[in-house]
Formats: C-alpha cells, structure tokens, sequence
C-alpha cells in the first residue's frame, strides 16, 4: 500500500506480549502484517499460563474448551473466522485459512472441525489438569459431580441462575481474548484475535472475537481495532468498526476509541454490571497506537520494529456510566 520501507509496528492486549519477538522477526526480514500477526497470535494460544487463549483455556459448562478466533487484511478486507472449535490448539491459523481458500468468513462448530481436519491442522487436548480443576471448582463445587438425572431445561436453568454472579469474577479472568494488530513496513495492516471466550460458557456461544466488525476490523486506509472483555456489548454496538469508521471520518486516534467506548453506554442490559469490562486497542493508518478500557487498570503493549523491547502503556479510562 505505502510507498518504500516505513517502520513496522504491532499492538495488543497486555498478553499478546510473549507473541511480540516471534512477530517482529517476520516484520524485520520484510514479512507481512498477516504472517506476523499470526505468527504473535499462535504463541498465545500455546501459552499455558495464559487461561484466555488456546490450550488451557477455561471451558464451558461442560467442561469443554472452544475456541474463536478471526483474522483481517485491512488492504484487500479479506476475513476469516471460526468460532466453537474443539480439539484444534490454533483457531487463528484455522480462520486465515477459511480467509485464503474458501468464499465464506467464518466456519463454526463441527464444520469449522471439519474443515481443520480436511485441512490437515494438527488436533490436541486442549483442557489442561489445571483448567479442568477450576471447572470442577466453579461447576461442580470441590466434591461434586453432574446430576445424572438432570435434563438440559435443569442445567439451563442452573446454568442461568449464576449467569450475573459470573459477571462479578471478571476480575479472576473468567474470561479473556488476546488480539494484535500489525502495520507491515510497506504500510499494510492485519488485526487478529483469538479467544477460549467466557470461562464456563453456554455450549455454542460466541462473543466478538469471531465477528468481523464486532472484534476485529482492519482497513489499511484508515486503521484498525480490535475488542476484548465481554464481547455482547461489541456484538450490539460494533465497536471494532465503529473505531474505524471514527478514523473514516478524520477523528483522532483517542477521539475515535472514546466515542466507540461512550457508544457502550446506550446499550440496555440487564445482565450488566458496573464493573463490566470492556477494551479496545487500535491503530491509525499511520501507525499511531492507543487503546481504552472501562477498567482504571488495563494496560496495553506495542512495540515498533526501531524498539528492542516492547513497552507497557495505561489505556484511556472510559467507564461505562458517569462517575
């Protein structure tokens, strides 16, 4: 897109740092802000310390772990995702290849599954003995065991009962994603996510990080975004594309991820709380980075490919109701 070498960057969440050297390797040789991006991504999901993404993710309610993940070329706005996929350690790689090789965005389910496995991807047991505790934990309580006799109306209504409560251990990270952005040295920009979505979810529920303008959306034109926290709110306000639309429209970087952040504040929800959490990294066409969170203690990481280390960075505050 650009004219000659400029300076390659990459943003993300606080945990899309242990990503960072395998992207900035790719950026350095002259690589695309595609292969960095999820080359970055890939080493999250293989992060074991990391219950947000990939292997060791926290499971659903059936102690299952799924997995999101989506991924766009903001020069051509090509996307791919997928979204519920079991038994596959890298979502990311599964959703580019959706992107490249099919005329579909996103695959879910046993279809996604299926795809991957015609594919050739490699499966894995993605629930570590550590994930497994916490759902027995959490779900069944320290000595407990499913209910034999109990019908799926019994677990729903279970299931239900202790949705709100849920909402209050964002703060244990019941939940999380991790998301990059990547401006190449000839000027192109990819934005990836990948996610295990909300610990001990519904079977088959996804949140933003599979939905392309929700999540995650890149345009090399003007810039791009990408969402973290409870994806239903980015769902109903598409709030990675309406970052970039603000961009479209010649706000400022700040200006724009403030305005899709008080966007928030509109939505009517009975499940919200005030510590609800919701994030947002993004980038301007020019490689310009800064990220907002309702939350006074999210950070946010970047590095540059002049940088021998990537640097921490508070997000802008903007709580979801006046304070």
């Amino acid at each position: 897109m650009g004219s000659g070498a400029q300076v390659g960057v990459i943003v993300g969440s606080y945990n899309a740092h242990v990503g960072f050297p395998a992207a900035m390797e790719i950026l350095r040789a002259g690589g695309s802000a595609l292969d960095a991006a999820v080359a970055a991504v890939k080493v999250i999901e293989d992060n074991l310390e990391d219950h947000s993404v990939g292997t060791g993710g926290i499971p659903n309610i059936l102690g299952q772990v799924e997995l999101d993940a989506s991924i766009m070329d903001g020069t051509t706005l090509a996307a791919g995702a997928v979204g519920a996929v079991k038994n596959y350690p890298h979502p990311i790689e599964i959703a580019r290849k959706v992107m490249e090789v099919t005329p579909h965005v996103m695959l879910v389910g046993e279809g996604a599954e299926l795809f991957a496995r015609v594919h050739g991807f490699e499966t894995a047991n993605l629930l570590t003995e550590e994930a497994e505790r916490e759902w027995r934990r959490q779900i069944l309580g320290e000595d407990g065991a499913p209910g034999e006799g109990d019908s799926w109306e019994d677990q729903y209504s279970l299931y239900m009962s202790v949705v709100k409560d849920w909402t209050k251990l964002l703060h244990k990270e019941i939940f999380g994603t991790t998301n990059v952005i990547v401006r190449d040295t000839q000027g192109n920009i990819a934005s990836a996510v990948s996610t295990s979505g909300w610990g001990f979810k519904w079977p088959g529920r996804l949140g933003d990080s599979p939905i392309i303008g929700a999540g995650n959306y890149a345009d090399s034109r003007f810039g791009a975004a990408a969402c973290t926290g409870r994806g239903e709110m980015a769902i109903r306000a598409a709030s990675a594309h309406s970052v970039v639309t603000y961009l479209r429209q010649g706000m400022a970087l700040e200006d724009a991820l403030r305005t899709a952040m008080l966007d928030l504040r509109a939505l009517v929800d009975p499940f919200a709380e005030r510590d609800n959490i919701m994030n947002i990294v993004a980038m301007d066409r020019h490689g310009n980075v800064a990220a907002a969170s309702t939350s006074l203690a999210a950070r946010y990481v970047f590095q540059t490919t002049e940088m021998d280390d990537f640097e921490e960075r508070p997000r802008i505050h903007v709580p979801l109701r006046d304070e």
